[in-house]
């Protein structure tokens, strides 16, 4: 579908939304995109054109939206009541899983967001550690933090480990307590970490850093590296818990950190998050004990919610049941493949980067390992075949695939035709 003018309707809604909100929306997405409704694999905007949706709300909607079981879940909470505040039992049934779940996990402490998740779980290891820094790998992307927001995106390089603010309004001081990385760099690590281990309360990464696979031994490394020292190596699977297999990234690549911070997919698309792991660290969530100048305060309004739980605890009971994760790999490794060849057959630079729940396509000829590399693709070629595949009825973020047990092969021809499109329609003159 051509992307056609903004009806009435649409045209008065993003006017209130420009009068009412900063840019115009959320600050998540594109504020021209108003969405009404999902339905499996699709979603609806107001004026009625349906996509393929691969935002899948960024991420958590594993399963689809509006999947009978999570629904029947919450359909049968919601009239026993939607929060207390007060622990309730479908918290600690999900608690249970996921302890059952996670190789890291011996206990659980939930949040209402991913950010949250990653800031408590940095000060529980400082407050285990009782060290001030902590080491990140650029790129990677640890929530809405002062401490996560440093070098995720910067645009300006610096010499390692020296970190660069992503936002504004973040103190100078933050600079000087985080150190840098780059992703699947075990060598400058290692170094880094030998010079500095006396100070490093945690080291954080993501097992999966945006679309990069760690390298080879990468994981294993870090984790040898963590123990050497004795410093607390948090995963953050904010994005892969429960993504590529039942158990995490944790699991599926067979590496297991102290801590590990969890969301989207286990919130079953309610607002839910956790940090999980090594019991020792996570009594310090617990004043009895270890008193009062030990003791991490942490308190939330919706932390747990009932109706979170019973979505989480369905969309897990899905997941666990044998070749769930299946027909999603097999989808994804299909659409890869056939992009691939796509870019061959149109002489276009690029490649699949990732693993088949989560890719996308990028256009350089070699494969991305880190950070920088990653910066080396051409982003008009990507931001022309994104919006030919807006055009063409497809919703995905600037930079990524993800998939859902929903999406049918349906889906999957659609989007290849539209990416193929999207190749064909490139200017003549590029590069």
């Amino acid at each position: 579908m051509d992307i056609l003018p903004p009806s009435d309707s649409e045209a008065a809604l993003a006017q209130s939304a420009r009068r009412v909100m900063p840019a115009g929306g959320f600050g998540n997405f594109a504020p021209e995109v108003i969405l009404r409704e999902g339905h499996g694999g699709r979603v609806w905007d107001v004026a009625g054109r349906e996509y393929v949706d691969y935002l899948l709300g960024s991420g958590p909607m594993f399963l689809g939206h509006g999947h009978p079981e999570v629904l029947a879940a919450v359909q049968d909470q919601l009239p026993r009541g939607t929060t207390f505040f007060a622990t309730n039992e479908h918290g600690i049934r999900l608690a249970e899983a996921l302890v059952e779940a996670l190789p890291c996990a011996e206990q659980v402490r939930f949040v209402s967001s991913g950010s949250e998740a990653d800031m408590y779980a940095l000060r529980v290891a400082r407050a285990f550690r009782k060290r001030d820094r902590i080491l990140k790998f650029e790129g990677g992307y640890h929530g809405m933090s002062d401490w996560g927001l440093m070098s995720l995106a910067p645009r300006q390089l610096a010499n390692f480990p020296v970190a660069v603010p992503d936002s504004a309004g973040i103190p100078k001081s933050v600079r000087d307590e985080v150190l840098v990385a780059p992703f699947n760099d075990l060598e400058t690590a290692r170094s880094l970490i030998a010079e500095h281990h006396d100070e490093l309360g945690a080291i954080i990464l993501e097992p999966f850093q945006r679309l990069i696979p760690p390298a080879p031994g990468f994981l294993q490394g870090m984790r040898d590296l963590a123990t050497e020292y004795g410093i607390p190596l948090i995963f953050d699977e904010v994005v892969t818990g429960f993504r590529f297999c039942y158990g995490g990234a944790q699991n599926y690549y067979g590496v297991t950190p102290d801590l590990c911070t969890l969301g989207k997919i286990v919130g079953g698309g309610f607002a839910l998050a956790a940090i999980a792991g090594r019991a020792d660290i996570m009594a310090h969530f617990d004043r009895g004990l270890v008193g009062d100048d030990g003791f991490l305060m942490q308190v939330g309004t919706l932390s747990g919610n009932p109706i979170a739980a019973v979505a989480g605890l369905a969309t897990l009971e899905v997941l666990r049941r044998p070749g769930a994760y299946d027909g999603v790999f097999a989808m994804g490794r299909r659409m890869m493949d056939e992009m691939e060849g796509m870019l061959r057959r149109h002489g276009v630079p690029g490649l699949a980067l990732g693993e088949p729940p989560l890719f996308d396509l990028v256009f350089t000829a070699e494969a991305p390992r880190d950070y920088r590399s990653m910066q080396r693709g051409d982003a008009a070629v990507q931001r022309h075949v994104n919006a030919t595949l807006r055009a063409g009825g497809i919703l995905k973020g600037e930079s990524k695939y993800y998939l859902s047990t929903a999406h049918e092969r349906r889906d999957e021809a659609r989007t290849l035709e539209a990416f193929e499109a999207g190749l064909r329609s490139l200017p003549a003159s590029r590069g």
